[in-house]
């Protein structure tokens, strides 16, 4: 799940402007929680770190009905986790998000061609390219906070889409 904080206007001087945090929870690290600003830092904290955007309320506000989350499954085949989750945003559902992870490998460009060919095994022509996160990593050990970049950056994605009317369905 995501919460959106938008910085307070009345704590930064004037001429600077506040970016949005992310405070972050996954199921996978059930006693971390995950603070990411937009290009920024990401920083990795204990659970309790919710009480403590309790206390910054003088410089970050909470809007409310800024909760987006992906629910779904997760399943294991050989060496590869795959979850599959609706995203929604309050009561309605607005995506579906997939995350696959081949588990032997901590170093990601080494097996993204792996990864490629297994997502396009299920996924065909609807598999993505290689992420934004990617091109930061090289050669560098993948991790909990990568991962959490990525659905940053999809819950950006599905928060700024416009709902699109749906017509003549029935």
């Amino acid at each position: 799940d995501c919460w959106f904080y938008s910085p307070n206007t009345i704590a930064f001087i004037s001429g600077q402007t506040g970016k949005l945090m992310y405070v972050m929870h996954n199921s996978e690290y059930p006693l971390s929680c995950f603070a990411l600003f937009e290009n920024g830092p990401c920083l990795i904290a204990d659970a309790n770190f919710d009480i403590l955007m309790v206390k910054l309320k003088g410089f970050f506000q909470n809007a409310k009905a800024n909760k987006i989350e992906s629910r779904g499954t997760r399943y294991q085949y050989c060496d590869f986790l795959v979850k599959v989750g609706t995203v929604t945003m309050g009561p309605s559902a607005r995506g579906i998000s997939v995350e696959v992870e081949y588990c032997p490998c901590v170093i990601a460009n080494d097996c993204w061609n792996l990864l490629m060919e297994f997502m396009q095994s299920f996924m065909g022509n609807h598999t993505p390219g290689i992420p934004s996160v990617f091109g930061t990593k090289h050669d560098s050990i993948y991790g909990p906070a990568d991962t959490m970049v990525q659905y940053m950056e999809l819950f950006n994605k599905i928060r700024k889409q416009q709902q699109v009317p749906v017509a003549g369905i029935r």
